[in-house]
């Protein structure tokens, strides 16, 4: 699909849903007034079903749609260690926390509309076509209606066209870019975006242009359906509401990810 069939429109997505008891993370009401998507945990690497029904409970208040963000199982590391998984135990993975979701937004009347992998499961996905292949499988098996949020340019979007699946292929607002067109490691200093203005530079520049530029100044061509803003941290109200103001400035208009034209059905 080409992006152009989407000109003038984008959508802005961020993981929520990642409080886990009396622990809070983010700050998930207010990022909801922000986005047009939201990625809501299902478990295994954070949230419980009680935050899930809330989160799922004020996408629908908020007219946000609705997708499954999972990810390993493990709540201490927060999803974003190395788990090496079997495709068996992958497929079933997504499928038990895809299900999951499904039945929490079906008591609010609501509709699980894409799924996207969290952290290391997601890192990890985008440069393995045996993973991504997983997930698709399995996400599709569960709901071919489904659109799999891809991180752009990775083997997640191959992966989702080849099953069958409508691929949405996402930036990152706050994140930079290595030369190779993935994530720069949280690990190193110039991984995060933190100030709103180069945030806004950073996703007009990926929009207009439809390309990832690497912190050494690389240009690599992708499409942009989506931009992902992160809603934990001190920064990430300022950055994610600069962030839709520059663009709705631009004159571009942000949607939730089954009203993108490429998307629709």
């Amino acid at each position: 699909m080409s992006a152009a069939t989407n000109a003038g429109q984008v959508n802005i997505n961020s993981d929520l849903g990642e409080s886990f008891g009396p622990w809070v993370m983010g700050n998930d009401a207010e990022v909801l007034k922000i986005v047009k998507s939201a990625n809501v945990a299902c478990g295994f690497h954070a949230s419980d079903p009680v935050v899930m029904m809330d989160t799922v409970k004020l996408c629908v208040q908020n007219g946000v749609s609705i997708g499954a963000h999972p990810g390993f199982a493990d709540l201490q590391g927060f999803g974003r260690r190395v788990i090496n998984l079997t495709v068996k135990e992958l497929e079933a993975n997504i499928a038990y926390q895809l299900g999951a979701l499904q039945a929490i937004a079906a008591l609010h009347g609501a509709k699980v509309t894409h799924i996207k992998p969290h952290g290391m499961m997601g890192n990890m996905s985008a440069e393995s076509a045996e993973m991504s292949e997983a997930i698709a499988r399995a996400a599709k098996a569960v709901d071919r209606d489904l659109i799999f949020l891809c991180q752009a340019n990775t083997e997640q979007g191959k992966a989702a066209r080849k099953h069958g699946l409508r691929a949405a292929e996402e930036v990152f607002a706050d994140r930079t870019y290595t030369d190779t067109g993935h994530l720069t490691p949280r690990k190193e200093p110039n991984s995060m975006i933190k100030d709103a203005a180069q945030a806004v530079a950073h996703v007009r520049r990926m929009v207009d242009e439809q390309a990832i530029y690497s912190t050494s100044g690389k240009r690599i061509p992708c499409q942009v359906d989506s931009i992902c803003v992160h809603g934990d941290g001190p920064t990430a109200i300022p950055v994610s509401t600069a962030v839709r103001e520059g663009l709705e400035a631009a004159g571009i208009r942000i949607v939730t990810l089954p009203e993108l034209p490429s998307l629709r059905h």
